[in-house]
């Protein structure tokens, strides 16, 4: 959270080694756009060095739906071991450009993501690919919270009797215990969250790397590796391997947008370059690598296949390994969650009113959402309603695909920032009205055509090449679209100029 200065009058900017700090006066104090929870960082804010944006993308890669991602890729999109692992690292060094790009302006200017998105979608309309972004974290904090209640719900099992007597019920109040931890480490602040990612990144690096050197030993990897694709013989592999690529892309497409939030705080554009090059794409790649060997180790330590490290590890039965499992599947989720899916729903759900919604508002707010969206499951777990819906299913089908609908916001703010305000943002501006209008039409467009295209695809499906590509084709064709809109309105603000004089 942003201390609190001396006032003055009037709103100042210095430079400073390639970051901007503002010394905010009694212009941006009155201004309704304004707080100092979603206010520019100062310089001496910015602390977070290379080994903290590495450890921050380790404790976010390494959580239970990155361990089922290789499931996800052979069950669904009809790739073959080796093909899914490979599609998982490409996904990784792809979606790094859209991370370090999108980065820049949080260390250079110390603004988070909604503030951001006032320069290409306007003061107010920032708002709408704002609560897009909130919304996909608060599913996301919902069914991590599911996992992480599964695994108190499992740990004091191992520990009572009493509590293995409560059978689903136990996981209802694992979730609520959850979700509780989550809250109260993000209302804590960044300190805290900095914290924890780098207290749990290098355990949970160790102990990864010792769970696949013991699951080794259950299952040969060539053999593994040599398994045969689950799509139908003779169709393309090219088509299904991009199609997963994409999906993958999706996975880590909703922190593409918000990662200003985190840069932020970092005190060098090369310290979240380094960073996050070094933090996430073979973290990925070796928690899914796990992943896949667990769960075609899973028959040999149980019978039976299991694709969920919770389930498998409480099938296996040895008290001891259980209460260590989970209480680092626990460490796991919470690192995961408070940074990837509480944070952003807290800071856009604060830039819909900045003067009524605080901090703390905010992180109850994304609480209660992340409860109602997991309700069925939960109702469901008390015996309350029946369905065969799952928490996987839910995940593997509308969230990622959710999340494909993003790509043209990346897009759009990339050509924004890079193309046409050239990395000069007038940071006073996006914190008052008049300098930025309040709907950028080009934003909207840009937004609006590419994801209208993904919807007709999904609704009738044709164009089905668009939404199976869909991060890639929105994100290319949404910056594009920016980009000409501004150029239209630019010739058309110099034509009538002209015709004025």
């Amino acid at each position: 959270m942003t201390t609190s200065i001396s006032r003055q009058q009037v709103s100042t900017l210095i430079e400073r080694d390639g970051q901007v700090e503002l010394h905010p006066g009694d212009d941006l104090f009155d201004s309704p756009r304004y707080s100092l929870d979603l206010a520019p960082t100062r310089i001496s804010e910015r602390r977070w060095n290379t080994w903290h944006v590495a450890a921050l993308w380790t404790s976010m890669a390494i959580c239970v739906p990155t361990y089922t991602l290789g499931g996800v890729l052979t069950a669904y999109f009809g790739l073959s071991v080796f093909e899914a692992l490979m599609a998982i690292l490409l996904a990784n060094l792809i979606i790094l450009i859209p991370l370090t790009l999108n980065a820049v302006a949080g260390t250079r200017y110390g603004v988070p993501f909604p503030v951001l998105l006032r320069s290409s979608f306007g003061i107010t309309g920032s708002n709408v690919p704002a609560l897009i972004r909130a919304l996909v974290a608060c599913g996301w904090f919902g069914i991590q919270t599911m996992f992480g209640g599964m695994a108190i719900s499992l740990l004091f099992g191992a520990l009572s009797e009493s509590w293995r007597s409560l059978g689903s019920a136990g996981d209802v109040i694992g979730f609520v215990l959850f979700g509780a931890m989550n809250l109260y480490v993000v209302i804590r602040g960044f300190e805290s969250i900095k914290w924890l990612e780098t207290l749990s990144a290098p355990v949970l690096l160790l102990v990864s790397l010792a769970l696949l050197w013991w699951a080794l030993g259950k299952v040969s990897v060539a053999e593994l590796l040599a398994s045969p694709p689950t799509r139908p013989a003779g169709e393309s592999t090219v088509g299904h391997f991009l199609a997963g690529v994409t999906a993958m892309v999706g996975y880590w497409a909703t922190l593409s947008l918000n990662i200003p939030d985190f840069s932020r705080y970092v005190k060098s554009q090369r310290a979240q370059v380094v960073g996050q090059i070094m933090g996430l794409p073979l973290t990925m790649f070796l928690f899914a690598a796990l992943g896949v060997v667990m769960t075609a180790a899973s028959p040999t330590l149980v019978g039976y296949t299991i694709s969920d490290p919770v389930t498998l590890i409480g099938a296996i039965g040895e008290p001891w390994l259980v209460i260590v499992a989970m209480i680092l599947i626990i460490l796991a989720t919470l690192s995961t969650n408070t940074a990837a899916n509480v944070v952003s729903p807290t800071n856009d759900l604060q830039n819909l009113a900045p003067r009524l919604i605080s901090r703390n508002r905010a992180v109850m707010l994304t609480g209660l959402i992340g409860l109602l969206l997991m309700s069925h499951e939960l109702l469901k777990r008390l015996g309350v309603i029946v369905s065969d819906v799952s928490v996987e299913a839910i995940y593997s089908n509308w969230l990622l695909a959710y999340s494909s609908l993003l790509g043209p916001i990346a897009g759009v703010m990339v050509v924004d920032y890079f193309v046409v305000r050239k990395q000069r943002l007038d940071v006073i501006g996006l914190y008052r009205d008049g300098v930025y209008p309040a709907w950028n039409a080009a934003g909207f467009i840009a937004f609006c055509i590419p994801a209208g295209l993904s919807l007709i695809a999904i609704a009738t499906g044709r164009l089905g090449w668009f939404y199976d590509y869909g991060w890639f084709t929105g994100s290319i064709s949404g910056g594009l679209l920016y980009w000409a809109c501004d150029k239209f309105s630019r010739r058309r603000a110099v034509s009538g100029v002209a015709s004025n004089a």
